[in-house]
């Protein structure tokens, strides 16, 4: 007899052929949900009192598995997936199946789960979040918690940061699940309709946070009014064709999140829209132009305000008026105000806040969109209400399709659509309590296998950009030359650039990883921890892939990691620090920072940078330093704070959206 936990996560007669959670707490499934989660949060706080006692456990049962043949374990497998299908997820069944996963996984891979892998997979087995120091192996561990679900007969996703990574780790972990009798199936970007259809069929499924975001939103507008599931049922027996069968997912099961923090928290700023082209005659590419010659006629302080900090251009009373003199001759378009207010605006916007080689690259001459929290290029996205099409404009660019949008949702609403839900990543204390408060989440800090020696070098403050490159470049030769492998973080495809030049003007040749020659990544990761091997990369969070120390490189002290700025988190810092002294090998980092680096006109106003500035400049010099660095700190934690609130409003609005469309008749 199948549980009520069971019966949350599977599709079957009592959830329907696809299974999600609703977004109002009225319906019939959020009743079933109420006993489920009460006592899967019940059985965690009972089992996280007691972490060594699940792991005596494993190792007792693991004991009797250690003297079976392959056939034998094949036997066993059959064995408890009957059982996990009839009498659902219980601690017995689920602390037995940890135990033959891991045996199996060191018989087929040659790779046995550690403790600290064990503990984290029970965590995520009982829809917590699992935050694991960067190189203690996430990628084993959520084979314990998928393989569980998925022989339950529960449909798994285990999404990651981006189809390299979803590629690579099915490909490493298909032999274990070959070996537990499960499929494995990967979406990728270039997959066509059918063959995501097929992979989602799949026990597993490896994918992105984007596709399988999207093709939710694909199954949406295939459902249209057809949610509910007499409705679906109704289909199946009238069309030729039936709905379920042209739907690509089998509802929102139960996911594992990869790199978590950044899917649910740094890509949680900006709703997902999934659009659909228009017509190229559409696109009035001379409007723009104008718009861009009209933006070049006004000037800064007097007719518009820059607010970098708050990243906006504010028209002042006078730049409206004079806005509106200089189209006096132009055609009807521009005599709206509202329509040459918001062309110019967006002009200004492209002009001004949206910089290329920071947040966008040129490639094949089209406009490529740089992820701000990993450096890499994020293909057919565009920014919206035109200003995609302004930038294009002014990079003298072919414009794209104007677009149409069909669905929408956030990346909050989404995820808590799952019935079941959890993570692994490296950083999520700062955030836990957001994760909470948004998705339900909970944080279990699993202790490292080995003790970490990393050790941290005074962080360095400057006045001006210039000074603090020209120290970093210093600092990463002297490291270099002592036998060393330095990897230097920056912000942007441009510090990427300035830093490689700057140690190329001084006769050394760095290893350059951005978004501009990310398609060899896997030969400058391969090659980063080689002695005196010296790497300039944009964000390395979520690149997922370990920097191989050379012996050499051990014995002079490990990787040195240099971040040439703060990022607008400090959870990003904090991930590229994770890059050395993985598995108790020697480490170091340090951080050089300076008043004119982007997190500081972000977290400040020019007027505040000014005083700021000038008091620095009247600090004792034995404390420059000191009130320099803390300086930039606060403005970490200003961006951060604004980037909660506009994760809070796009919630927000995703929600009121969902309440108007729902009053209107319309599905959710």
């Amino acid at each position: 007899m199948a549980t009520a936990q069971d019966k949350l996560c599977r599709p079957g007669l009592a959830l329907g052929t696809y299974p999600e959670r609703k977004s109002t707490r009225s319906d019939r499934l959020e009743k079933l949900l109420q006993r489920g989660v009460s006592s899967l949060i019940s059985k965690w706080h009972a089992c996280n009192s007691k972490q060594e006692n699940v792991i005596s456990r494993i190792n007792r049962s693991g004991e009797k598995l250690e003297s079976l043949s392959s056939d034998e374990l094949k036997d066993r497998v059959s064995d408890l997936r009957k059982k996990l299908v009839y009498e659902g997820l219980n601690d017995e069944l689920s602390i037995a199946t940890f135990a033959l996963v891991r045996e199996i996984s060191s018989r087929v891979l040659q790779l046995r789960h550690y403790d600290c892998q064990l503990l984290a997979g029970w965590a995520m087995h009982n829809g917590k979040l699992a935050e694991m120091q960067t190189g203690e192996g996430k990628t084993l561990a959520a084979t314990l918690p998928a393989a569980v679900a998925a022989l339950a007969g529960i449909p798994v996703h285990i999404i990651t940061a981006n189809d390299y990574l979803a590629n690579r780790d099915a490909t490493l972990m298909h032999p274990l699940y070959k070996a537990l009798g499960l499929s494995v199936g990967v979406v990728g970007e270039s997959l066509d309709l059918n063959a995501r259809r097929a992979a989602y069929a799949s026990d597993i499924t490896y994918t992105t946070h984007k596709q399988v975001c999207f093709d939710y939103l694909r199954d949406r507008v295939e459902r249209g009014q057809s949610n509910s599931q007499i409705q679906l049922q109704l289909d199946r027996l009238q069309a030729k064709k039936p709905l379920d069968q042209r739907l690509m997912l089998r509802g929102l099961c139960f996911a594992i999140v990869d790199e978590a923090d950044s899917v649910l928290i740094d890509e949680a700023r900006t709703p997902l829209l999934l659009s659909r082209n228009l017509s190229q005659e559409q696109c009035n590419r001379s409007s723009y132009e104008q718009a861009l010659k009209l933006a070049g006629q006004l000037s800064i302080s007097n007719d518009y305000e820059v607010q970098l900090d708050n990243r906006q251009v504010r028209f002042t009373p006078s730049g409206l008026e004079k806005l509106a003199s200089l189209v006096t001759d132009h055609n009807p378009v521009w005599q709206s105000s509202r329509r040459r207010e918001e062309l110019v605006h967006q002009a200004l916007c492209a002009l001004h806040l949206y910089i290329r080689d920071r947040d966008y690259v040129l490639s094949d001459g089209q406009i490529q969109i740089v992820d701000q929290n990993t450096g890499r290029l994020v293909p057919d996205q565009s920014w919206g209400k035109g200003l995609h099409h302004m930038i294009e404009t002014k990079e003298r660019c072919e414009l794209s399709h104007e677009t149409q949008t069909l669905a929408r949702i956030s990346y909050q609403n989404f995820f808590k659509r799952y019935l079941k839900l959890s993570g692994m990543s490296g950083t999520v204390q700062e955030i836990k309590n957001e994760l909470d408060k948004t998705y339900g989440l909970d944080v279990a800090c699993i202790a490292p296998h080995r003790d970490c020696i990393r050790i941290a070098k005074p962080e360095q403050f400057f006045l001006n950009r210039d000074a603090a490159l020209n120290a970093v470049v210093t600092s990463a030769c002297d490291e270099a030359d002592s036998g060393r492998a330095v990897l230097i973080g920056t912000r942007s495809v441009k510090a990427s650039q300035d830093i490689a030049q700057l140690l190329i003007d001084r006769g050394v040749e760095p290893s350059v990883l951005n978004a501009n020659q990310d398609r060899d990544e896997a030969i400058v990761v391969a090659q980063a921890g080689e002695s005196e091997r010296i790497t300039v990369a944009t964000n390395m969070a979520g690149r997922g892939t370990d920097i191989q120390l050379s012996n050499v490189v051990k014995r002079q002290g490990g990787l040195h990691v240099i971040i040439a700025e703060r990022n607008d988190a400090s959870r990003i810092d904090r991930q590229l620090v994770g890059r050395c002294a993985r598995q108790g090998e020697p480490g170091s980092y340090q951080r050089f920072v300076s008043l004119e680096d982007e997190v500081a006109q972000k977290g400040y106003s020019a007027r505040t940078l000014r005083i700021l500035k000038a008091s620095i400049r009247r600090t004792a010099s034995t404390q420059i330093n000191r009130f320099g660095c803390c300086v930039l700190f606060m403005a970490q934690r200003r961006i951060e704070l604004r980037h909660r609130r506009t994760r809070q409003l796009v919630e927000y609005e995703d929600n009121r959206l969902n309440e108007i469309m729902s009053f209107a008749g319309a599905p959710e």
